[in-house]
């Protein structure tokens, strides 16, 4: 079982850091607590699990399966120990109270694209509980047992081949409709090109993220913030963003997608940061100082 450790330069919160990447509380591919996430993945080299742990200013990690030694060298860019700030400034009182209070909540990057785009897709235009249930079902049905210690009990999400074999009806028992089962399907099928995404400068990485039909600008943000890292990602289209970022910023309570990228602009390109920090805060920007 090969493990490494890692010095961490400044706050680290693992949890709040890691979240973005948690498909709900019953994931079966993530545990997250404070200090400590376990995490089941596909690399290029095979299956993985890969468990990190903060004791101090160090993160312990120590994987399994035979993607282990490539998990374990994706650990600093998954918890964001290489988050690049730089162009970020707090020009809102809030924003900066957001930062100082969240200093250590980074934009770290999986760097495991379909484990973003499919769950991405699966979000298209329904609701968040809806998303999560098909989700779930899918890495139980055709997931597998994640290498490690039996008592993790986790799983991997379907292959991308087992996901581009299944007929779209094997995907009506989950909730998802043909439209979105087939764009999955396209997607699984060329798997290798979009993983080649991490390779690529962003322009070129979120133009590859929207040439299938069935993928657009909030499925190539939501997907370039969890696997790439970019942190002037901003999920344009999205429910509920617009109006979190206009009444937080401007008191406003019915902002939509004009209003929202306006008042984000002079943050870019740090704008998904923004975004982080007021997700971070949660219900707690309309109740108080955040705690």
């Amino acid at each position: 079982m090969p493990s490494a450790r890692f010095q961490v330069d400044g706050p680290l919160e693992l949890a709040r850091t890691l979240a973005p990447l948690r498909r709900g509380l019953g994931d079966p591919t993530l545990r997250l607590e404070r200090n400590r996430c376990v995490r089941a993945t596909r690399t290029a080299d095979g299956a993985a699990t890969v468990a990190l742990e903060l004791r101090g200013s160090v993160l312990h990690a120590e994987a399994w399966g035979p993607g282990a030694e490539r998990a374990l060298a994706g650990v600093p860019a998954l918890a964001g120990l290489d988050d690049d700030r730089t162009g970020f400034v707090a020009h809102h009182p809030l924003v900066a109270e957001l930062d100082r209070v969240y200093r250590g909540v980074r934009i770290g990057r999986s760097g495991a694209v379909l484990e973003s785009l499919v769950p991405a897709i699966l979000e298209q235009k329904v609701t968040g509980e809806e998303a999560r249930t098909a989700f779930r079902g899918l890495v139980r049905r055709y997931g597998e047992p994640a290498p490690g210690p039996a008592e993790l009990r986790l799983r991997l999400p379907p292959s991308p081949e087992r996901l581009a074999a299944l007929p779209y009806y094997e995907f009506h028992p989950f909730g998802v409709e043909r439209r979105r089962a087939d764009v999955i399907r396209r997607v699984a099928a060329r798997a290798a090109w979009f993983e080649a995404i991490v390779e690529l400068p962003l322009e070129t990485a979120y133009a590859r993220l929207t040439a299938l039909p069935g993928l657009g600008p909030w499925t190539a943000a939501e997907v370039a913030v969890r696997a790439l890292g970019d942190a002037d990602a901003v999920s344009v289209g999205d429910y509920h963003l617009p109006g979190l970022v206009s009444r937080a910023l401007a008191g406003d309570r019915d902002g939509d997608d004009a209003r929202m990228l306006a008042l984000l602009e002079p943050y870019r390109p740090q704008r998904g940061r923004v975004i982080r920090l007021l997700e971070s805060a949660g219900s707690a920007l309309w109740g108080g100082r955040p705690a």
